[in-house]
């Protein structure tokens, strides 16, 4: 009725900006809730008044932003996945569970329903967001887990396992936050067994690879029994056109 009402009454005009034409049906809008209604003996208006109005709640301060809600397990590198990336939440939190809410552009982490830890949400993948105070040096009396914790298990499968989780524990700005692909690559001895797992991380070493996702797709492919191939010397095709170094002498 009230779109019937508005467009009846503006249809031979013609209007140059939305300004206009929201000004124009504001008005139109007020004339209606104005308006005494014949069943119900008054007013939008005075109905609004006098049952509603002070009914109304306060607006909250910040507008409503859609968030999705993820439970996750704190790791041992005290970090959550949350899209493929790790967000840092205080130390003492480690193995615990915890509930993520994230938006566009954040992600807010909560403990029984207190925010621990808020990030700027990033779209790296399986890269880490660290806050600096989440990781204190001391935090290793929280954990069995140490750099050299890992670096002794993975020299009891063989060298080159052994290289490999050293470059990992290495590359990484915290050693902690190689903890989550070293004990996936270590874990892996159980499904395929050590030998197969050392052959993989030679083959890692060989393309380099530095990530538990590249040591287990080398398992699940058989490519650890195959070597990396090597380019063959000489032209990789044999054609006329291709002169070869001789034709310079």
């Amino acid at each position: 009725m009230v779109t019937r009402f508005i467009i009846a009454k503006l249809r031979n005009r013609c209007f140059f900006s939305l300004v206009a034409l929201n000004a124009a049906i504001a008005e139109l809008v007020a004339q209606i809730n104005d308006r005494v209604s014949r069943h119900l003996g008054t007013s939008r208006r005075a109905l609004f008044e006098a049952l509603e109005r002070t009914a109304l709640k306060q607006l909250p301060p910040e507008p409503y932003v859609f968030a999705e809600w993820k439970e996750c397990r704190v790791g041992l590198d005290y970090h959550v996945e949350v899209g493929k990336h790790y967000y840092s939440v205080p130390h003492p939190l480690l193995r615990e569970k915890v509930w993520a809410r994230i938006t566009e552009r954040t992600v807010e982490v909560f403990h029984h329903g207190k925010r621990v830890a808020a990030h700027l949400r990033s779209s790296a993948n399986r890269k880490h967001t660290t806050v600096r105070e989440h990781m204190p040096s001391s935090h290793r009396r929280y954990a069995d887990w140490t750099p050299e914790h890992l670096r002794r298990q993975a020299g009891e499968i063989g060298q080159h396992t052994s290289a490999l989780v050293d470059i990992i524990l290495r590359e990484r700005p915290h050693p902690e936050q190689g903890f989550r692909a070293c004990l996936g690559i270590l874990r892996l001895a159980k499904t395929y067994g050590r030998e197969r797992l050392e052959a993989a991380c030679s083959r890692a070493l060989e393309i380099g690879a530095r990530s538990y996702s590249s040591v287990n797709s080398i398992l699940r492919n058989n490519l650890d029994h195959q070597r990396p191939a090597t380019p063959a010397d000489g032209p990789a095709i044999a054609h006329d056109n291709i002169r070869g170094s001789t034709y310079f002498h």
